[in-house]
């Protein structure tokens, strides 16, 4: 076990959930602390960790005061789980100050991010991420999302970075199961965690060690009980029915539809998000409904 491991609050290596949790506004288009708060708590009480300010959590969105903000609140409030900081942008030195700001609070691990629109290649992915998890304190989590960084990683460049203490961990997010094999492969005593709520059964095949997700944002202790039994049967068929129910919340672009099932569940006050992104991208809301519905009923069999 690495130095940085050992020296973390909690061992993250257990934690096989990690919410993606989103940023709640007020109707000013503030951040709502209280209910974020309540929404930290929430996952702890699930047993779920907490990745604050990633795409789900609209941290680009946000300024940089109030990233330190969400930040600062978070680690004073002390959820009883892990907390993981997203690390995404462009300008590598903005990163590194960001990472050595968050370096003196009571934070367990950091999420990775690909620069974004840049498309490195191996040689600038390496450099990249080796200045990142040196300058990184806590365990580290990289982060594999084209969709959203315009880059694919290649295992090449994450071969090169095994001799980094800090470099624990790889979410995988490009939603192809041929990419994932090819990632398990390459880096077989790294944690791989599914960036698709909707793929962990088959990625879970393929050696998985969790979930970061989405959808544990609305349905924490249900998402909780399904990562645990596809870790222990990933072959189950009931699976099915998490795969349906989880489509309508990728609809349109993440967070819109998870944010208005929670507005619909009462846990956020509003459904709004920063521009550009907009809740109203979504008028039709039947599927998330039924969605819940669902996910509602299969938790109250798995526990009856």
């Amino acid at each position: 076990m690495t130095t940085s491991l050992l020296n973390s609050k909690y061992k993250v290596s257990d934690y096989t959930l990690w919410t993606a949790l989103v940023t709640p506004f007020n109707e000013q288009g503030s951040v709502d602390y209280e209910t974020l708060a309540q929404l930290a708590d929430e996952q702890a009480a699930a047993g779920n960790g907490i990745l604050i300010l990633g795409s789900t959590g609209e941290g680009l969105a946000l300024s940089e005061s109030e990233q330190e903000k969400v930040v600062r609140f978070i680690c004073q409030h002390q959820p009883s789980a892990p907390i993981m900081v997203a690390v995404g942008g462009y300008n590598l030195t903005t990163q590194l100050r960001w990472i050595e700001l968050c370096n003196d609070l009571p934070i367990d691990a950091y999420l990775l991010a690909a620069p974004l629109y840049a498309k490195p290649g191996p040689v600038g992915q390496e450099q990249w991420f080796r200045a990142l998890l040196q300058a990184s304190k806590v365990p580290c989590m990289l982060y594999n999302v084209p969709s959203r960084s315009g880059v694919e990683l290649v295992p090449e460049a994450l071969i090169n970075l095994l001799d980094e203490p800090n470099f624990w961990s790889l979410k995988e997010a490009s939603g192809c199961t041929t990419k994932f094999g090819e990632f398990k492969n390459a880096l077989p005593n790294v944690a791989i965690y599914s960036g698709d709520d909707a793929l962990l059964p088959e990625f879970t095949l393929l050696g998985a060690s969790g979930l970061v997700s989405v959808c544990a944002n609305a349905w924490p202790k249900a998402t909780q009980l399904y990562v645990s039994k596809c870790l222990s049967d990933p072959s189950n068929d009931e699976f099915g029915l998490w795969k349906e129910a989880v489509e309508p919340l990728f609809t349109v672009a993440n967070p819109i539809p998870v944010k208005i099932l929670m507005h619909q569940r009462e846990q956020i006050n509003f459904p709004d998000l920063r521009l550009p992104l907009t809740h109203k991208e979504l008028t039709c809301h039947s599927a998330l409904e039924s969605a819940n519905t669902s996910i509602k009923t299969w938790y109250s069999n798995q526990v009856a």
